[in-house]
């Protein structure tokens, strides 16, 4: 039974049993990234006192600036998974491809593949607001003892065994999932530990928060542009509150703990939004499901798509599931499919 001033540490051990593989090798590698995220918490918290904020000058396969602190945080999660041999195989937002490890090694019985999105909200980081990593793990569907293939990252996110993510913030939480519910844990710098601090968390069925960039606002579909003025239109329990902070860790934990919705619909600009299915969409639509919330494309589940490419992107909506719930109306009211 978790209880509140647990470790990290012990609570991964006490709740080992009831993960249905039960070989502790999950609880290694998020024991390897409770590590990872500890490192990188030390970096962000030196932002502006060394060299580490700005743009690194490259720019990522998204075609997107690269922060020094996205290549500082990619390098420390790829290393430190890769140092500890618990995972056959990595993929990062931050990377062209995914990287296979240990390939050639014959014993390399590793069972597990990380998705992850090293540095999420990293524009962020020159003006002191909060940024986040978001991490996702699946059972690799190659014989093990062999390479990892594209098809061992291209699973469908109901096919996740893990997920979750760091808010770097006020506090650094680790907050996650291995499908039996969501628990939060709030780091204590002064000793470098995670201690249980949010049990059982679950979305409020509603909430009056909407989070979304409404200076895309011109370019969103209609059905999109029709909950928004539901949402500010004043009538029972609305107006609503819009809050909208541009990381999506920080919208999404603020959502969870008080209720609401975050939206990154299509625009056209980015035709099918800016969100990553892999990195991002399935990791978060897995902890929302798992915390009583909901996650959608606006027509479908968000995990029951088949992704076709690694750096894939879809329309997101998150959050409260009554909310999530109205937006879909409006959306497929607008445009049936």
């Amino acid at each position: 039974m978790s209880h509140k001033h647990q470790t990290l540490g012990e609570f991964i051990i006490e709740n080992q049993a009831a993960f249905k593989y039960s070989s502790g090798e999950l609880s290694r590698l998020i024991n390897s990234i409770r590590l990872a995220a500890k490192v990188v918490n030390h970096e962000v918290n030196k932002a502006g006192l060394v060299d580490i904020i700005g743009a690194a000058g490259e720019t990522n396969i998204q075609g997107e600036d690269q922060q020094k602190l996205d290549v500082l945080a990619n390098d420390k999660f790829i290393q430190t998974l890769t140092n500890r041999n618990i995972v056959c195989g990595i993929a990062s937002e931050e990377e062209d491809d995914f990287i296979s490890i240990n390939s050639q090694d014959e014993n390399n019985q590793n069972k597990y593949v990380v998705l992850i999105d090293p540095l999420d909200g990293s524009s962020n980081i020159d003006v002191n607001v909060s940024v986040g990593t978001i991490f996702s793990v699946y059972r690799r569907v190659t014989p093990v003892g062999t390479p990892v293939t594209i098809e061992d990252f291209l699973q469908k996110g109901n096919q996740q065994v893990a997920a979750g993510y760091v808010v770097y913030g006020t506090s650094t939480m680790l907050v996650y999932t291995t499908g039996a519910g969501v628990n939060g844990f709030t780091l204590n710098p002064a000793i470098g530990t995670f201690y249980l601090s949010h049990p059982n968390m679950e979305f409020p069925l509603d909430g009056n928060i909407y989070s979304v960039n409404e200076g895309n606002y011109i370019h969103f579909p209609q059905g999109i542009k029709d909950y928004i003025k539901y949402c500010q239109k004043e009538e029972g329990d609305r107006p609503y509150t819009s809050r909208y902070i541009g990381s999506l860790v920080s919208d999404f934990h603020r959502n969870m703990i008080k209720g609401g919705i975050y939206m990154y619909p299509k625009c056209s600009p980015k035709t099918n939004g800016k969100l990553r299915l892999l990195y991002e969409c399935n990791p978060m639509a897995f902890l929302a499901e798992q915390a009583n919330g909901k996650a959608s494309d606006g027509y479908t589940r968000i995990m029951d798509i088949q992704p076709t490419e690694l750096h894939e992107r879809v329309p997101f909506l998150c959050g409260s599931r009554n909310m999530v719930e109205k937006a879909e109306e409006f959306i497929q009211l607008a445009d049936p499919k």
